[in-house]
């Protein structure tokens, strides 16, 4: 492999400095004084530990019309993320040790980003019974994460047990939360947007009786519980309340919740419709602001690409969701403009937090000794979202035509170059090994 300094680089936004890689980890500079490497100069270039995303759907196996893992590790480098987590709802649902460990494999083959795969908490999604929570655990993939995303664990007993199980290996159930009786047929956040445009809403207590219900069982079972993609005001209070208290919760944010507001819904346009819907200005003002003052822990960009078929359709029919591994960090740089948050704010909660949750080692560190996944980042390049220009086969990206900054250039996986000048480069030489360094 190549051994890099990266020269001149402002270190997590607060002093600039030299980083030299060599075999795959960071080193001193003076290591590389006279060895062969290739220097990337990066005055003006913020250096960031590489993004960790705990929450995207590749949709392999099973859905490969929308994206693989191959297409969605390339968005990943493409974005700034050296590790992704996979969610369960693929078709087989990763609820097995063999699915899980396809998932695994196909990532390393891949050779962009890490992938972690997450396992289901219900056999099939189906909310009935527990999946092989424990088999998951001790196959190669390792799983410590567990999520029936996309389906809320509505049942307290159920719920219960799997935060009982898991907490036997340290693992942490990542809950969807959303009431079913609550939002049957729901289409967008309840309030007077739904009324004026007929559209059956979504309360916000939906989402909110969920978490309060679960961070109480949390605290009974004494495990670790991750709120998944927070959009109500209502739900950071609660958060907030559950930390004060001492329970082992941690909880996301998306992107799209901290931009945008419900409103949007009023052009019918089907790119804004996700779930949970877009909220009101005061939920993301809300949201904001627990994202600053360490409430919210990550942000995780719920990444859902859809093939134009299931998302280009009238509202109602259309499938929910959006893309967001590509935009993401320059989203939140211009959602957090107004918050005193600085790029090693970002590094938090983009990449160090995330890692620290998920047992994610090798990532979320730019220490001598840490394994060289990094990111640069122009942070003063004007550049337009441009949905076509994705790795990823999701063109549902809600943020088309956006003018922003903060334009990741150069990322580093294991110390290869998988992102040189903005464009993607070649994956990963050592292939499956390269998790070994």
């Amino acid at each position: 492999m190549t051994d890099f300094l990266i020269r001149g680089a402002d270190v997590l936004g607060r002093g600039v400095a030299d980083i030299a890689i060599q075999d795959g980890r960071i080193v001193d500079p003076e290591l590389l004084a006279t060895g062969d490497h290739e220097t990337v100069e990066a005055a003006g270039l913020v250096a960031l530990p590489g993004l960790v995303d705990m929450h995207t759907h590749l949709r392999e196996p099973g859905k490969e019309d929308a994206e693989t893992v191959l297409t969605g590790s390339r968005s990943a480098a493409s974005g700034g993320y050296t590790c992704v987590h996979a969610m369960a709802n693929t078709a087989p649902v990763a609820d097995t040790a063999g699915v899980v460990e396809q998932v695994h494999r196909l990532g390393r083959a891949a050779g962009f980003a890490e992938v972690v795969p997450v396992g289901a908490v219900t056999t099939g999604l189906e909310g009935k019974q527990l999946a092989e929570l424990g088999a998951m655990a001790r196959s190669e993939a390792r799983v410590r994460m567990f999520s029936d995303d996309g389906i809320c664990v509505s049942d307290p007993l159920l719920m219960r047990r799997a935060l009982e199980y898991v907490k036997t290996f340290d693992g942490i159930i990542a809950q969807h939360a959303q009431e079913p009786r609550l939002t049957e047929g729901a289409q967008m956040n309840e309030g007077t947007v739904s009324a004026e445009l007929g559209l059956p809403g979504w309360p916000a207590v939906a989402e909110e009786s969920i978490i309060a219900r679960d961070v109480l069982l949390a605290e009974h079972v004494g495990s670790r519980l991750h709120i998944c993609h927070v959009s109500t005001a209502g739900s950071v209070d609660l958060i907030r309340w559950a930390k004060a208290r001492g329970i082992a919760v941690t909880a996301e944010v998306t992107p799209h919740h901290l931009m945008l507001t419900d409103e949007l819904v009023r052009t019918f346009d089907p790119v804004f419709k996700v779930n949970p819907p877009l909220r009101t200005d005061k939920d993301v003002q809300a949201l904001r602001e627990a994202l600053a003052d360490g409430t919210i822990d990550v942000v995780g960009t719920d990444h859902a690409p859809h093939t134009a078929e299931h998302k280009c359709s009238e509202w109602t029919a259309a499938a929910m969701g959006m893309v967001g591994m590509e935009s993401a960090l320059s989203i939140v740089v211009a959602a957090m403009a107004d918050h005193d948050f600085d790029f090693g704010d970002v590094a938090r909660v983009m990449s160090s937090a995330p890692a620290r949750i998920t047992g994610a080692s090798g990532h979320g560190s730019l220490e001598i000794g840490a394994s060289a996944n990094i990111v640069l980042v122009d942070p003063a390049a004007p550049h337009r979202i441009e949905p076509a220009d994705h790795a990823t086969k999701g063109r549902n990206n809600p943020f088309a035509g956006v003018e922003v900054t903060a334009k990741v250039t150069e990322t580093f996986f294991y110390g290869h170059r998988v992102l040189a000048a903005g464009a993607l480069t070649t994956p990963h030489p050592a292939g499956a090994t390269w998790t070994q360094q």
